[in-house]
């Protein structure tokens, strides 16, 4: 029975990713040069509330690699092997962090207080964002400033474009995924299996 629940997690977590790999191929550009709307962070920060941080964190994982082969490296978004790990299997897996309220949300769904659980989905998926969009912050530092316009500093131009993908993706996200907890069902496994500690 064990084994069966954890399967249930692979599974949901494999196609989690692979949703959010889809949803990639949606136009995401903003109309600013380079700020994007990221709209596999949703069905990501569904699962970090469903399921918590380290399912989470895989399913990033898995579209980080998937994001780096299908898009990265055919796009030219890949200037060299450090740059091409940092940027997405590493920064993806990030997004895992807004399991980091899994229990508290878990607690106030159940409780039905839906107030409390919007918050807690709000506060996580603050963290998960800041952390991808930080490593990619640095990266675009690091690695893309020689692309700048003239005469722009580095870092306001890679605050500038990782800034405004950051505060796009996650309103977004945080406007989608609190709708969604109109229908708590989606966020309460029936297994009640997780990977994060218990609700206090």
């Amino acid at each position: 029975m064990q084994q069966h629940k954890q399967l249930v997690v692979i599974l949901e977590t494999a196609i989690i990713a692979a949703f959010a790999m889809a949803l990639t191929y949606i136009p995401h550009t903003t109309g600013v040069s380079a700020i994007e709307l990221n709209y596999g962070l949703i069905p990501i920060a569904v699962l970090a509330m469903r399921r918590g941080l380290v399912p989470a964190a895989w399913a990033g994982v898995v579209w980080g690699i998937l994001d780096l082969i299908l898009r990265g490296i055919g796009g030219g978004s890949v200037l060299n092997p450090l740059q091409g790990i940092l940027e997405y299997p590493i920064a993806f897996t990030l997004v895992g962090l807004m399991g980091l309220t899994f229990a508290s949300f878990q607690k106030a769904v159940r409780g039905s207080e839906k107030v409390k659980a919007s918050g807690y989905a709000f506060a996580g998926i603050i963290i998960g964002t800041f952390a991808k969009y930080f490593i990619l912050f640095i990266a675009g530092v690091v690695f893309w400033g020689a692309y700048a316009p003239k005469g722009t500093n580095v870092w306001v131009y890679s605050l500038i474009v990782n800034g405004g993908s950051a505060l796009f993706s996650t309103v977004l996200t945080i406007v989608v995924v609190v709708l969604l907890t109109v229908a708590p069902q989606l966020f309460v496994a029936k297994d009640g299996k997780s990977f994060s500690t218990k609700a206090a």
